[in-house]
């Protein structure tokens, strides 16, 4: 037996309400529920459901870096900057082969979880 795709991940919050906020309103990640009287979201990325949660125990307690696939990454880049979002980095080329060019760009989420603009595309200059 091989294990499947990967289904949820857990990302640790400090404050639920302002995590959705940003994860809802910033990102624009659909919602998909919260359950009441307790501190945990889950949002729809792609296939793959992100689970914010302020942890109940230490043993619970996530470090992640997410990376999330644009269609177009200044596009995208451009819109969160608008929205307040502050980068560590403009879209750039972190990878080159003949047949594409993998570009990211480095921001964080309200509790200083890593996230990041991914875009492959067909290479267009030189590094």
């Amino acid at each position: 037996m091989a294990l499947g795709a990967v289904g949820q991940i857990h990302i640790s919050v400090t404050d639920l309400d302002r995590s959705v906020a940003f994860y809802r309103d910033v990102l624009e990640l659909p919602l998909l529920f919260q359950l009441p009287g307790q501190n945990m979201a889950f949002f729809a990325a792609g296939d793959v459901r992100l689970y914010l949660g302020v942890p109940e125990s230490p043993r619970f307690r996530t470090t992640v870096l997410v990376y999330f696939w644009v269609d177009d990454i200044e596009a995208e880049h451009a819109r969160l900057s608008d929205r307040g979002v502050t980068f560590d980095s403009s879209p750039h080329v972190v990878h080159r082969d003949e047949d594409t060019e993998l570009w990211m760009s480095f921001f964080r989420d309200p509790d200083g979880h890593e996230l990041v603009l991914m875009q492959e595309r067909p290479p267009i200059g030189e590094v």
